[in-house]
């Protein structure tokens, strides 16, 4: 669990017992009201054209956030404390990635107002991002998995077919898991074995899949057509905030969420996560004697530096490939 609080560019000033915290921008608190935080965030959703994955993630975060500071609360009226204690107790102890991906969402909104001058400065740049210090439990949740032990995992019949289709697909596509689960039914073009996803860099990119994945699809979607294509097991209840996007229009279910499908593989692998198909994927093509520039084209990766994060054939690989190399190993004569 992480401790250590964020660097606040801030200072305290004690007067008489009595604390209080020197506004981090002159203009921080205007009185005078103005576009309050719901508007604004509005605002910000129907102006700024997001990827779908992206906006999720993003109304998320400042829907939480809204919540926390009250809705009617003037933009113009908010600094990096409230953005600090917001994300300090909402994911002050999550992990470091989720902590700086929820900060980025605000940064985003925040940038926004500033353009449209319903603040002056922005907030959250205030707010110091945390590095993340990779733990040994860490490095097991996202080591490449063994290849026969995984085939073996995804082989066992007694899991359901919505979970043995998306494993089976992350596998093969080595695409993200977001990316995966905002799939819709009409984005694939199951004769050709591919499918478009907007990747991290929000642009169309097309993922490929395999023969156990080709067989799997028809069998899950059973006729469907249309819709989210990985979706929850019952519906909504009536407080659900799911966008008609991320509802199927003929069951009423919504899209599974990257939350849940991470509580099911990690239950149901004893502790993996839906990242390590990725990697695993990536090492294993590796292993195999794949050539760079087909391991970037399979993980979309743009650069070598970020592929050497992921393609790491395990030591007995590298074992194997010194010894088949070695001039003075013991040759074995036949006959």
């Amino acid at each position: 669990m992480w401790s250590e609080k964020p660097r606040i560019l801030s200072r305290e000033v004690r007067c008489n017992t009595v604390s209080t915290v020197t506004p981090l921008y002159k203009e921080g608190r205007d009185t005078a009201g103005g576009v309050n935080v719901a508007t604004a965030i509005d605002t910000y959703f129907a102006q700024m054209d997001l990827a779908a994955s992206t906006e999720r993630v993003y109304r998320f975060t400042l829907t939480a956030f809204i919540e926390h500071t009250d809705a009617d609360t003037p933009v113009a009226n908010l600094v990096a404390d409230d953005v600090y204690e917001f994300l300090s107790d909402r994911y002050g102890d999550k992990s470091a990635g989720t902590y700086n991906r929820n900060r980025t969402a605000l940064s985003s909104f925040f940038t926004f107002c500033v353009r449209h001058d319903w603040i002056a400065t922005n907030p959250v740049s205030r707010v110091e991002t945390r590095k993340a210090r990779r733990t040994k439990n860490q490095w097991e949740r996202t080591r490449a998995i063994d290849a026969d032990e995984l085939e073996a995992f995804l082989r066992q019949p007694e899991h359901p077919i919505r979970e043995r289709t998306l494993w089976r697909t992350l596998y093969e596509t080595a695409a993200r898991a977001n990316e995966v689960l905002s799939l819709d039914v009409e984005d694939l073009d199951l004769p050709n074995r591919r499918a478009v996803v907007i990747g991290k860099s929000g642009n169309a990119e097309q993922i490929g899949w395999e023969t156990a994945t080709a067989r799997l699809l028809p069998r899950y979607l059973s006729g469907r057509t249309s819709g989210p294509l990985f979706l929850t097991e019952r519906q909504p209840g009536p407080a659900s905030l799911a966008h008609r996007d991320d509802t199927d229009p003929a069951t009423g279910r919504t899209r599974l969420s990257y939350r849940r499908a991470q509580e099911t593989f990690r239950e149901a692998s004893d502790g993996w996560t839906l990242h390590q198909f990725r990697h695993s994927r990536i090492t294993h093509l590796a292993e195999a004697g794949i050539v760079t520039p087909l391991l970037m084209a399979k993980s979309r990766h743009t650069s070598i530096r970020s592929l050497a994060i992921y393609a790491k054939p395990s030591f007995d690989a590298v074992a194997q490939a010194t010894a088949a190399l070695d001039p003075h190993r013991r040759q074995v004569r036949h006959g």
